[in-house]
């Protein structure tokens, strides 16, 4: 069922509770970040903490050690390729875990590939853009509001309005000279 709330003021402090617990699987090097809807001030969203490791080898990742931190494993699987662009499945590909406590979904991804910039660049440009991050929530109500039980629905829609989106953040991210942040 895919319900979307209103804002929560415990979504940082859940965040930092769950990367308490994630930084004792990964590897030394690898930067956490709080990514997706629940990581911009004042947008709604599903209730489901998305977090965001980078690391240097998909391949090394110690799938155990997630499992002992709380975190089930899923298929590995590629991220949607935005419209327009003809990407390697590598610059998509990631791990992915589901929390086996509070709702959050874990992100895997490769330092420097396209997945993991694009999941920083989405949400810093919201955080700095309300207008923009108010109308990507009222999409968000509106699909949830027609598609409660359809997953596959929901995300057909909302991943191309989100490209456009992107289209923007892209533009904001050169002109501001953004850069990929060290961690959260």
């Amino acid at each position: 069922m895919i319900e979307i709330v209103s804002p929560r003021e415990d979504w940082p402090r859940d965040f930092a509770s769950l990367k308490a617990a994630i930084l004792r699987a990964v590897p030394s090097l690898s930067a956490i970040h709080h990514i997706g809807s629940t990581a911009v001030a004042g947008l709604v969203a599903k209730d489901v903490i998305d977090i965001q490791v980078t690391v240097d080898d998909l391949a090394a990742v110690d799938v155990g050690a997630f499992e002992r931190a709380g975190f089930l494993p899923r298929p590995i699987f590629t991220d949607h390729c935005p419209p327009g662009l003809d990407l390697p499945a590598e610059e998509l590909a990631k791990r992915f875990f589901k929390s086996a406590g509070r709702p959050a979904n874990l992100h895997v991804r490769e330092r420097g590939r396209f997945n993991q910039r694009y999941a920083l660049l989405c949400r810093d440009f919201l955080r700095s853009h309300p207008r923009a991050a108010a109308a990507y929530g009222a999409v968000k109500q509106q699909l949830a509001a027609r598609f409660p039980a359809d997953a596959d629905a929901y995300y057909d829609i909302k991943d191309p309005v989100f490209d456009i989106i992107m289209a923007g953040a892209e533009e904001w991210a050169s002109r501001v000279g953004w850069s990929v942040p060290s961690d959260d």
